[in-house]
């Protein structure tokens, strides 16, 4: 009797710790944080809270080799691993480095560009100061604002999910139920969601075609389509998959996924940076009468900045790129 009795007591014992534990990841937080509920009230999965992705994706979308700067020109010998830093990003030295990756491109990790539209896109890589959106801190768009090394926050409605992005003020409302489209197209897009299960599927149209996926050049054009998967892995990490279409620049839908974490901080939230201020001198200092930026001195590096204004209608392009 006492044999059965002390298996039976361990056996009970084994069972209350394992439903104990599942309790304890559903409810529990870090210390000094309220409990958070696993489901809502409609018994959906909770993705309220400030979440960001621990990536390289906002570098590159595809897997890449670590190189050392964004703008790279041709070294003492012509081939590819022989490049140094060019002007713009050589005073920063391992910090304007660009870090290696995986990639996040499902499959065989390729972006199948059409021919026009990949010429295109290394065009944009070797313009990357003049041409990304994110320099001049343009809204960015989805998806790239869900992978920027930015925290984002996720108010989780009933009939809409709010998302406020920390870079540029950007924000998007995702709306579960029918509603009427914008009169126009937007850097963000227009999103409406359905839930599958436990699976929060997100349709994003209505984009204006002037952001881009990363700092390589990726790009898309207005025909843009974006199908959204937000899927639980724990109380505290989404999977984020992203399906592209734009029959316009790409040959076939493509796929990209990613995990997205829950930050765990006390008191988590996103806060501001101001990306319009900082950006004003890099924007518009070339229009200034008297050029306001000229020289900076270091210990081994003098930059001798000129800054000139684009003739004719080439100014207007710089600003619509």
């Amino acid at each position: 009797m006492r044999s059965w009795f002390s298996g039976a007591t361990v056996a009970t014992a084994l069972a209350a710790a394992a439903v104990s534990a599942v309790i304890s990841i559903a409810v529990t937080s870090p210390e000094g944080q309220a409990i958070r509920p696993a489901r809502t009230a409609d018994d959906k999965p909770n993705f309220n809270g400030v979440w960001q992705a621990l990536n390289e994706a906002h570098w590159d979308l595809q897997a890449h080799d670590a190189r050392a700067g964004m703008v790279m020109q041709d070294g003492v010998y012509p081939y590819e691993y022989a490049k140094v830093p060019a002007a713009p990003v050589l005073a920063l030295g391992a910090a304007a480095g660009v870090p290696a990756s995986m990639g996040v491109v499902q499959g065989d990790g390729q972006i199948p560009y059409l021919p026009a539209a990949a010429a295109t896109k290394q065009q944009n890589g070797e313009h990357w100061i003049d041409r990304d959106p994110e320099l001049k801190c343009y809204l960015p768009g989805i998806p790239r604002a869900m992978y920027m090394p930015y925290p984002f926050q996720i108010v989780q409605g009933t009939d809409k999910i709010h998302m406020n992005y920390a870079f540029s003020n950007a924000a998007r409302a995702i709306h579960l139920g029918k509603v009427d489209p914008p009169p126009d197209d937007t850097y963000m897009g227009f999103s409406v969601a359905r839930w599958e299960g436990d699976t929060l599927v997100v349709e994003v149209t209505h984009f204006n075609g002037k952001n881009w996926f990363d700092r390589a050049g990726n790009f898309h054009s207005n025909e843009l389509r974006l199908v959204e998967r937000f899927s639980p892995m724990s109380a505290d990490a989404i999977r984020y998959e992203v399906t592209v279409t734009d029959p316009q620049v790409f040959s076939r839908p493509w796929t990209m996924a990613m995990p997205l974490y829950r930050r765990l901080e006390q008191n988590a939230t996103v806060l501001e940076y101001p990306c319009i201020e900082f950006s004003e001198e890099f924007m518009y200092g070339h229009l200034r009468k008297e050029q306001l930026v000229k020289r900076w001195e270091g210990d081994t590096i003098i930059v001798d900045i000129t800054r000139k204004v684009p003739p004719g209608e080439s100014l207007h392009e710089w600003y619509r790129r």
